[in-house]
């Protein structure tokens, strides 16, 4: 009959076009060439303002993460298209996403041993210092060395280098060393010279100087290579563990949104910490570890090898950190012209060009980077001649060494940094610090040189940022703030020091993002917000590339994520 007939011949035209098309879908995703479906997302972060560094696509307001990396960074339409059973949704609340900040130049595993010792950050009398050890000796036993780190004696009403009268009387039963703020002087009271053995007789090292009397006695300081007197007066002070040294060090990067440091100049036990750290999963950021440029530490290094991105690109190990001179604080820095303030000296050379030079070219033949600290003007000439010399004699290309600080400059020498390839990695947030005293120490004409940040942009170089932590604080937003006002927390001074050479926002950002990262040869894997790198970024409670200037100081750390996984949240306030 017709109405039985039909029926069955429809349901199994449906049935044959069903399989039709199941047999067709299956071919086709079987053909070479075709996309295969995008796999669903772990997290997607939307509703957010997204300042991506990258200058394909500037700004997003959605990203997608997958295996730790960024799976897709663009609009909310296309990143919820992702989206599966499983993925985790944060709305982000309209609020900024900037790529996890990587401090350029910074003692990271310092900043963990700072972290136990006295803290003299911020003293403004030289009273103020001896109360602080005081009260830290009376919590140790007698006969314990007392260390301590950040004093600053431009930041008192006496701005001269202290003597240690005062501090000897106040500890009579513990040797004292006192670190300065930049590193490069030690303070030390009487029982700590006499532990060291130091007299009268004691002659100065190359490349320190050792302050004296009248009689020729020390009075307390050592400046640069000179502190080196002071390492058997340390002995004996709180041992200290140091995989927990380096985990302090890194919960404090992470707090301040930093997902990433350049570690300048560590011994090979150091980077034996950071090996153990990365294998036992604690580095919750992303270290270039510059090896320290003793011999000793550059034969380890060389007999070694660079080895980069390990334990999922937690550490680097590819850099040699040299020193051409002190600084500028405690008038190390080395000068073409005598200081104005002083001027029987030009400064001093920690160390010498030939062993520079020497270096430089080993590191070009086995594919290591070398960085040179250079703060005054002679250093930073010596550092580029000395690169010159070595790519002369090992022409290579895309080297990206660099010099560290480069803090002043003479204008002969600023072209050469693009000219040799060299990339000025500097601290802008050294500028705001020093800017109160460094005319004093130049002059007037030598401070056009002096942290010329868009001069050297000019000529078409690199600045990655950092902030030489624990010399200044962690905080990196202290350097975006200096780099595009030039002015310090309190909004001094008025229009900027020197505002000719401030950055712009979007260099600032830039400086504290991908330029690290290209000056780190990590560029392909971190430092913009680009689809296939990893899942680096930070949440801010404010936009700092569009509230007014006064305001980016007041802007918090909401959360830090390193490989797609939350390492720090701003506990409520």
């Amino acid at each position: 009959m017709p109405y039985h007939i039909v029926p069955v011949a429809v349901s199994l035209f449906r049935i044959s076009a069903l399989a039709l098309l199941t047999a067709t879908a299956t071919a086709l995703r079987a053909q070479p060439g075709l996309p295969a479906p995008p796999a669903r997302a772990e997290l997607i972060i939307t509703n957010a303002r997204i300042y991506t560094a990258d200058d394909a696509h500037p700004l997003a307001e959605a990203i997608a993460v997958s295996g730790g990396r960024l799976q897709f960074v663009g609009s909310m339409v296309e990143a919820l298209a992702l989206k599966g059973p499983a993925t985790r949704l944060i709305d982000a609340g309209g609020r900024t996403i900037i790529p996890g900040m990587t401090d350029a130049h910074a003692h990271l595993y310092g900043l963990g041993v700072t972290l136990r010792q006295v803290d003299l950050t911020g003293t403004r009398s030289y009273d103020e210092v001896i109360a602080r050890v005081v009260a830290k000796a009376a919590t140790l036993p007698r006969g314990t060395p007392v260390l301590g780190r950040g004093w600053d004696q431009n930041d008192w009403s006496d701005t001269r280098l202290p003597v240690n009268t005062a501090l000897s009387a106040a500890t009579p039963d513990h040797p004292v060393v006192l670190e300065r703020v930049d590193g490069h002087a030690v303070l030390a009271n009487a029982v700590a010279i006499a532990k060291a053995g130091i007299t009268a007789d004691t002659k100065d090292p190359q490349g320190g100087r050792v302050l004296r009397d009248a009689k020729g006695a020390p009075t307390g300081v050592f400046v640069d290579n000179a502190q080196q007197l002071m390492a058997a007066a340390e002995r004996g002070g709180e041992v200290m563990n140091p995989r927990e040294v380096l985990r302090s060090a890194v919960r404090e990067a992470n707090r301040w949104g930093l997902t990433g440091v350049h570690e300048m100049g560590v011994s090979p036990e150091i980077v034996g910490t950071y090996e153990a750290s990365g294998a036992a999963g604690e580095l919750t950021l992303r270290t270039y570890v510059m090896m320290a440029g003793d011999s000793a530490s550059v034969a380890w290094a060389f007999a070694r090898g660079p080895r980069s991105a390990l334990f999922d690109g937690r550490l680097w190990v590819r850099g040699i950190k040299l020193y051409g001179d002190g600084a500028l604080g405690s008038r190390g820095a080395a000068l073409l012209d005598p200081y104005a303030d002083d001027a029987q000296n030009s400064g001093l050379l920690v160390m010498q060009p030939a062993y520079i030079q020497g270096i430089s070219e080993r590191a070009l033949r086995t594919g290591w980077q070398v960085a040179t600290h250079a703060i005054g003007d002679r250093a930073n000439r010596i550092a580029l001649d000395a690169y010159a010399a070595a790519l002369k004699a090992v022409p290579t290309a895309d080297h990206r060494f660099r010099i560290e600080h480069a803090q002043i400059i003479h204008h002969d020498d600023i072209g050469r940094f693009a000219a040799l390839g060299v990339i000025p990695s500097m601290q802008a947030s050294h500028q705001t610090s020093d800017m109160y005293w460094a005319g004093n120490r130049l002059g007037t004409e030598r401070l056009r040189g002096a942290y010329a940040w868009r001069s050297l942009l000019a000529t078409g170089v690199i600045i990655p940022n950092g902030s030489d932590f624990p010399v200044e604080m962690v905080n990196p937003l202290i350097s975006f703030h200096a780099a595009i006002v030039r002015q310090d927390a309190n909004d001094f001074p008025v229009g900027g020091w020197y505002p000719e050479q401030k950055m712009t926002r979007d260099e600032a950002l830039r400086s504290m993002t991908i330029w690290p990262a290209r000056a780190a040869f990590q560029d392909t894997l971190l430092g913009s917000l680009t689809a296939g790198k990893y899942a680096d970024f930070v949440l801010l409670d404010q936009d700092i590339m569009r509230v007014a200037p006064e305001l980016v100081m007041q802007t918090h750390v909401l959360q830090t994520w390193v490989g797609g996984v939350k390492v720090y949240e701003l506990t409520a306030r």
